[in-house]
């Protein structure tokens, strides 16, 4: 868990320097409908992590959004998204994070994420999750929400739905809730964790998305599956819940 932190901090001390400042953004879709952007940050940042993990654990496997995969001989692999929501990072604006998850071959034992500019430090083991910021750790702890009449729900964006029915589908929910926002990537489910917000629901999300973010869902004492209520560490159609009345609910809607 230290070494975590201090990859998480590297990370992003990283992307810090670059980061309003006028950089290329290559496009990964160039020639495919879409946009995914990189940097120099995303790059850099990924390389330092590398780097930091080859010293301290050789043994181990790295599995990176933008570097692939580099297989170890422990069995552990760290997986490793230097900027979550680069889209907000090029656009300035601060919901996006470092994130960084270690799995075992079956779950992810350990999982953080880095808010550089605020310096917000969210970490978990599946049991407990803590946010450190300004100098001070506390433990995070999920709220209760009797249902989904009560909830506030989030989501990146409207895109991420690859298809007409997945969109459906999560707007069967949306209009069941109390509240809805836009926006946040990684640190939707910090602010679920935090205790406040009740529900994120996502799609065409990738293991590196969402594996480091796991253990801190459910340290907090949430619930996060995809949507048919399955293991959520290969990514995918993704649900996260506080309260698991909430959860059930929305797994309801989003089976259609």
């Amino acid at each position: 868990m230290a070494f975590l932190e201090v990859l998480l901090r590297l990370g992003g001390a990283a992307v810090m320097p670059h980061f309003r400042e006028p950089i290329p953004v290559d496009d990964k879709r160039e020639g495919q409908p879409g946009f995914d952007p990189v940097t120099v940050a995303d790059r850099d940042a990924e390389k330092a992590m590398r780097a930091a993990i080859k010293s301290r654990y050789p043994e181990h496997g790295i599995f990176g959004e933008e570097y692939g995969v580099e297989r170890g001989e422990s069995g552990l692999t760290w997986v490793l998204d230097p900027i979550d929501g680069t889209r907000s990072y090029v656009a300035g604006m601060l919901h996006w994070g470092v994130v960084a998850g270690l799995y075992d071959g079956e779950r992810t034992v350990l999982g953080g994420v880095y808010q550089p500019v605020v310096d917000e430090l969210f970490t978990g083991n599946g049991r407990t999750a803590w946010c450190e910021s300004q100098g001070r750790k506390q433990e995070l702890s999920v709220r209760a929400c009797a249902g989904l009449d009560e909830a506030v729900l989030c989501c990146t964006h409207p895109d991420v739905f690859a298809g007409a029915a997945d969109l459906n589908a999560f707007h069967a929910v949306r209009e069941r809730t109390r509240l809805s926002r836009y926006g946040g990537d990684c640190y939707l489910y910090c602010l679920l964790a935090m205790g406040s917000i009740d529900l994120c629901v996502e799609a065409s999300l990738k293991p590196y998305d969402i594996q480091g973010i796991i253990p801190v869902v459910q340290g907090a004492g949430g619930i996060i599956t995809t949507w048919d209520g399955g293991s959520p560490e290969d990514g995918g159609r993704i649900v996260a819940a506080g309260d698991p009345r909430v959860h059930a609910e929305a797994l309801e809607l989003l089976a259609g």
